[in-house]
């Protein structure tokens, strides 16, 4: 990859700190995803994705998840790779019918976008001989940011509302909306109320989670059935299932959404959360297994 690029990535990494509002998980919970996947990398998944960050993230995954939202402001055909829209009220997914853009170009959705990296990693793995046509590491980046978005609920929303961004409700006292609660404000909430404002004391604590709790769910999490490498579709169909359980419910238009909400939705959250990096993890792995090193300008 040439320095230019590296300064604009590095750039709009700079950049994303700036600016409020993100759309996508929030920036924590990206970091979140990506920081819980690097404890379940491969030592060759390890080697290949430090291979292929930019330098500005000196190794650190988690430090670049949140550059594909920045970078939609630059890359405005990569908006509708972050979510899917489903039909309102039917708590389904159906690739065919859903994975689309507005103008209903096919395969511009999450799912898609999920495979489609996939398969530009893989492709350069398979071949290392050859130089890659594609920007492997601007693949790898927006591998690690879809994979956490398809695991918020509401980027698996209902159409009119825009999965939650159109729907005003408060957060205990302040005004917003649905979407932007999912994305930010229940993690922000639990990491000042229980983790003494502390991100890594609840990345921790999830963590501990994975390994007790939830032990015995790691294998099915990281599994994908026919040997697939990426298995994004059940991921979106949990998502649009947990909206209409928990997301959507009780919090109508103007409602207020106070302790009941936010405690019992928090779980939710951080399942997912963990599901979202044990399975970023489990297809890295799959990527780059037992794969020779690729050279890339």
């Amino acid at each position: 990859m040439g320095g230019s690029e590296f300064v604009w990535i590095g750039k709009a990494i700079l950049l994303l700190q700036l600016i409020p509002g993100i759309l996508g998980w929030g920036k924590d919970g990206h970091y979140t995803v990506c920081k819980i996947a690097q404890g379940y990398l491969s030592e060759d998944a390890s080697v290949a994705v430090k291979e292929l960050l930019p330098d500005s993230a000196q190794g650190d995954l988690a430090s670049v998840c949140s550059w594909a939202d920045e970078i939609r402001f630059h890359y405005h055909w990569s908006g509708p790779l972050h979510y899917i829209d489903t039909p309102d009220f039917r708590c389904n997914y159906n690739y065919s019918r859903d994975c689309h853009n507005s103008a209903g170009q096919k395969n511009m959705c999450v799912t898609g976008a999920i495979s489609n990296y996939t398969l530009q990693l893989m492709s350069a793995y398979k071949d290392s001989n050859t130089e890659s046509k594609y920007n492997l590491t601007e693949a790898l980046m927006f591998l690690s940011h879809f994979i956490g978005d398809i695991h918020q609920p509401l980027h698996v929303g209902f159409t009119k509302d825009e999965g939650g961004n159109t729907i005003t409700v408060r957060w205990y006292r302040r005004k917003t909306n649905l979407h932007h609660v999912w994305d930010n404000m229940i993690i922000e909430s639990a990491v000042k109320m229980f983790y003494g404002s502390d991100l890594s004391m609840m990345i921790q604590a999830i963590q501990r989670n994975i390994t007790d709790g939830w032990s015995n769910d790691i294998l099915p999490w990281e599994s994908c059935s026919l040997d697939q490498t990426a298995c994004p579709d059940p991921y979106a169909s949990e998502s649009i299932n947990l909206a209409c359980k928990f997301a959507y419910r009780n919090a109508a238009p103007g409602s207020t959404l106070e302790d009941d909400y936010f405690l019992s939705r928090l779980p939710v959250v951080e399942k997912r959360l963990a599901q979202g990096g044990v399975r970023l993890a489990a297809t890295l792995n799959r990527i780059f297994a037992s794969q020779p090193s690729i050279s890339q300008e």
